[in-house]
């Protein structure tokens, strides 16, 4: 199975080659841990989890090292902990934590390494030095910045020239850079920040170099696959390319670009001013975070993703229908070893393309529900699973799904009252069936008949 990646930097999709398929390494930009991750972070954390979990697949698990950076020292950071009258520490340890909690309630893997900004200093500190000494970067009143007019390949990434990007600078240009665009590598701190010592004076690093070096200790360069999220194309990972190639005099940084797509609140930017941010933290105390995956899966990765009530109501509809078709046929074992199905690593492979993945998933499910053979149904069952775990969905108990939030005394009742209409069928008394199931509505329990005989779940209104 061939894999083909659309690459943000030559706008095209290209066959995916690993530099050494015995190590394929993937980069993502994590979390800055001020506040809780909301629904947007979200998304490119489960879309490069997917992606992870390909690679995996395809080429084993103990071959793809997958890097996700923790920034631990950012000017949120210091305000907050400023504001507490705490160290930097207490604040990214706490919601450090908190973002893990949240993403693991997501379904997704840990990372293989998770590199924290403030382990790196050093390395950041020689890379800044190898810079310098090739004319690429230079000092100033403290800071150090990088010379944008010394890489011509600045703005590959983003198709932005530095004409351009003057004309759409809306801020003060700060008197000690030599050209607009020059971003900065090093730069003092304020009075009660926390600041390293440095050949340049005290300070601490930008945030684009911090990826850069975390990315050169712990993967080495030039690595396989660098993801993030649109809004990251420029500047970060513009500066990224800018400052890392020419540290190591190299021609290339990562051999492919992938970007996800924005994410926006019922058509509208999400942003504070507005009020509709959503925090993961929030959310999944109202819905599983699995049907919090799903939606995040539901549009293809590249394309804008709306974050209504509708989709994540139909994306545990959904899932209502997966887990459904599994309860059903818990009388078959299924295949532990399956192999997903072709038709859905056809889709993941054509640049991750999850709408197609899932209605493979819903077709699966049909096939389990209507089949009558012994061994097609023990198939579906086995593909549907197989096929679920290569999408971080369905590793949950279906019972343990449809019975989230029902308590023993509740579900002792539902149980008894479920005996008493299948009696009461049996018998062809349809009148006390159609009473029983009235009762059952009324303690918000919805009941599914099928030929296997019924289930049931705790409806919406909970």
């Amino acid at each position: 199975m061939t894999l083909v990646i659309h690459d943000t930097l030559s706008g095209e999709k290209r066959l995916f080659t690993p530099n050494d398929p015995a190590r394929v390494t993937l980069y993502v930009c994590g979390p800055t841990v001020y506040n809780f991750a909301h629904i947007g972070n979200a998304r490119p954390v489960v879309v490069f989890d997917t992606l992870f979990r390909l690679l995996r697949h395809l080429y084993g698990e103990d071959h793809v090292v997958y890097a996700r950076n923790i920034t631990d020292v950012d000017d949120k950071i210091n305000q907050a902990a400023i504001d507490q009258d705490v160290p930097i520490s207490v604040i990214t340890d706490r919601f450090t934590a908190a973002y893990h909690a949240d993403m693991d309630a997501l379904g997704a893997l840990r990372p293989t390494i998770e590199p924290r900004a403030t382990a790196h200093i050093e390395p950041m500190l020689a890379m800044i030095g190898r810079l310098i000494e090739a004319g690429h970067a230079y000092a100033a009143e403290g800071h150090v910045l990088f010379d944008t007019t010394s890489f011509p390949d600045y703005g590959a990434l983003s198709g932005r020239s530095l004409d351009d990007m003057i004309a759409g600078a809306r801020v003060e240009v700060a008197p000690y850079k030599r050209h607009p665009a020059d971003f900065v590598l090093w730069k003092p701190s304020k009075p009660g920040e926390p600041e390293w010592p440095s050949a340049w004076g005290a300070g601490r690093p930008g945030w684009h170099l911090e990826c850069s070096a975390m990315v050169e200790q712990n993967l080495g360069t030039p690595i396989d696959i660098h993801g993030g999220g649109h809004d990251l194309i420029f500047p970060h990972h513009e500066n990224e390319i800018a400052q890392s190639r020419c540290a190591d005099h190299s021609l290339v940084y990562a051999n492919y670009w992938m970007h996800n797509g924005f994410l926006t609140m019922d058509a509208e930017k999400m942003s504070k001013s507005l009020g509709n941010v959503r925090l993961v933290h929030d959310l999944i105390s109202e819905v599983p975070g699995e049907a919090i995956r799903l939606a995040l899966l539901s549009a293809h990765y590249r394309a804008p993703l709306d974050w209504t009530g509708e989709l994540l109501a139909q994306s545990k509809k959904s899932l209502d229908g997966l887990y459904g078709a599994l309860r059903r046929a818990s009388d078959i074992d299924a295949d532990a070893d399956a192999f997903p199905p072709a038709a859905l690593m056809e889709a993941l492979s054509d640049d991750l393309n999850t709408p197609r993945a899932m209605a493979e998933l819903f077709s699966l499910a049909k096939t389990l529900n209507v089949a009558e053979d012994p061994d097609e149904r023990a198939a579906a069952k086995s593909a549907l699973l197989a096929g679920g775990r290569l999408l971080g969905l369905l590793g949950g108990d279906p019972d343990a799904w449809f019975e989230a939030g029902v308590d023993a005394g509740l579900r002792a009742q539902v149980e008894a009252l479920l005996a008493a209409r299948v009696a009461a069928r049996q018998a062809k008394d349809w009148a006390t069936a159609d009473r029983i199931r009235d009762e059952l509505t009324a303690l918000n329990i919805v009941v599914m008949d099928s030929a296997g005989g019924a289930t049931w779940r705790l409806g919406d209104d909970r």
